[in-house]
C-alpha cells in the first residue's frame, strides 16, 4: 500500500521552492498608431490574459500612450507603448514572444529579465519616490 500523507511543512517548502523558480520580467511592446484606444486596450489585455493563462503573476501594467518613435517603423512615426511587469517561469517568454510575432498590430517588443536591483528600482518608481525628490529640488531652487 502506498499512502500519500501531505506534510504541512513540506507543502510550505514546495510553495517557497516554486516561487523561487519564478523570474521577474518586464516587457514593453509598441502597437501600430492606426488603432483606436479600445483596440489598443483589447490587444494589451490579450497579452495580459495570455500571461495569466500560462501561470504568470502580473505585478504592474502601464499604458505609456502614443509616443513619437526615434525612427520610422513600417512607415509610421508614432506608436502606442505598453509595459507589463510580471513573474513567470522562463518557458512562458517563448510563448509570449511567439504571440507578439503573430500579431500584426505589434510593431516592436522587448522582454528583459530583471535582476534584484531592477526590481528594487521598479518598486521605488511605482511608489513615485523619484518624482518627490525632483519636486523637492525644484522647490529649493
Amino acid at each position: 500500500m502506498d499512502f500519500k500523507i501531505e506534510n504541512p511543512t513540506f507543502a510550505l517548502l514546495k510553495k517557497i521552492f516554486y516561487t523561487m523558480m519564478l523570474n521577474n520580467y518586464e516587457t514593453v511592446f509598441i502597437l501600430t498608431p492606426v488603432l483606436s484606444d479600445s483596440q489598443m486596450k483589447d490587444t494589451a489585455d490579450k497579452f495580459v490574459k495570455l500571461l495569466k493563462d500560462n501561470g504568470a503573476e502580473i505585478i504592474n501594467e502601464e499604458n505609456w500612450g502614443l509616443k513619437k518613435l526615434a525612427y520610422p517603423i513600417n512607415h509610421k512615426n508614432t506608436g502606442f507603448y505598453y509595459l507589463i511587469e510580471f513573474k513567470s517561469k522562463p518557458e512562458v517568454i517563448n510563448i509570449l514572444e511567439t504571440e507578439y510575432r503573430r500579431d500584426e498590430k505589434v510593431m516592436r517588443f522587448l522582454t528583459t529579465k530583471l535582476d534584484k536591483y531592477a526590481v528594487e528600482y521598479n518598486i521605488k518608481r511605482r511608489k513615485g519616490e523619484f518624482k518627490k525628490s525632483a519636486e523637492k529640488q525644484e522647490v529649493k531652487s
